[in-house]
């Protein structure tokens, strides 16, 4: 009689509990199925806006999605003696898009790292601006490349440098926010040492905080090298030079010149597999002491 009386009250409280749950489980599902179809609404009726605005090319379109692609393949098999010698003669814009990649990383990690430290809490050296660095490096990040270097190439004209400068501000905002949130993790006992014998900002960031945050900084500026290889070529597309650029030469002249497209696209494509794993491996070894 005891047992039941005390199992009684026990099994009706989880019996509610258990009711809570499936009804809270059943809601979370409905409002699942709710957003999901909302989203699925929103993207079918876009799409169809969209094709309606560009005179419904896409569903005419979309069958001879393959047809660009097979006919560079097929040129360039019908040259594909001559593919060597173009890969010997557009190895040179592949380097410059590379040093383009490599200056504007190297000058957007820089900057990075300034606004980084200038902008992270226990390490700022004007605590009262961090909203305002954090807010420049947001519309560093918001601004596109592309963006950037027309607006560049319009007053500047075509080449490297545009291309560069827009690379750079993005890297710098991009860089800028992920070393901050490396460097708010990093131990404030070596700073307050080092402040405790006057040294100054720059020498507390230098020797108290670098030492520890090194290795993470230096992984995400190899991954980010990475991504301002392909962005370089992008660029080239709108004038900033490099590789880019001939590829818009050789397509715009449509057949008869796809075996040079052809062989740009291996060539970038060369470059892109080998930096990545290039950086990967040197990532992995700072990462994980391998």
């Amino acid at each position: 009689m005891t047992d039941a009386a005390l199992n009684g009250p026990s099994s009706s409280r989880v019996n509610r509990i258990q009711d809570s749950y499936m009804v809270q489980v059943r809601r979370r599902r409905m409002y699942g199925g709710l957003t999901l179809g909302i989203f699925v609404l929103l993207m079918v009726s876009g799409f169809a806006i969209a094709d309606d605005r560009n005179a419904g090319g896409f569903w005419d379109g979309w069958r001879q999605v393959l047809d660009f692609p097979a006919d560079v393949m097929s040129e360039a098999w019908e040259k594909r003696a001559e593919v060597p010698g173009l890969l010997v003669e557009f190895f040179p814009a592949l380097l410059e898009t590379i040093n383009i990649a490599a200056a504007s990383t190297l000058i957007g990690a820089m900057l990075g790292l300034i606004l980084a430290l200038l902008s992270t809490r226990g390490l700022a050296k004007w605590p009262r601006l961090i909203p305002l660095f954090r807010r420049i490096m947001d519309i560093m990040r918001a601004v596109p490349e592309i963006v950037i270097a027309l607006v560049l190439i319009f007053i500047l004209g075509g080449g490297p440098v545009p291309a560069m400068i827009a690379i750079a501000f993005h890297t710098a905002g991009a860089l800028g926010k992920l070393y901050s949130e490396v460097a708010e993790n990093a131990d404030l006992k070596p700073v307050e040492g080092l402040g405790s014998t006057g040294a100054t900002w720059s020498q507390r960031m230098w020797l108290g905080v670098l030492p520890q945050v090194a290795p993470n900084f230096l992984s995400y500026t190899l991954l980010r090298f990475e991504i301002n290889i392909r962005a370089s070529a992008i660029l080239g597309f709108v004038g900033a030079g490099g590789i880019g650029a001939e590829l818009r030469h050789a397509m715009s002249w449509g057949p008869g010149r796809f075996d040079e497209a052809a062989a740009i696209f291996l060539l970038l494509f060369g470059a892109i597999v080998f930096f990545d794993q290039l950086s990967s491996r040197y990532r992995n070894k700072m990462i994980e002491g391998q």
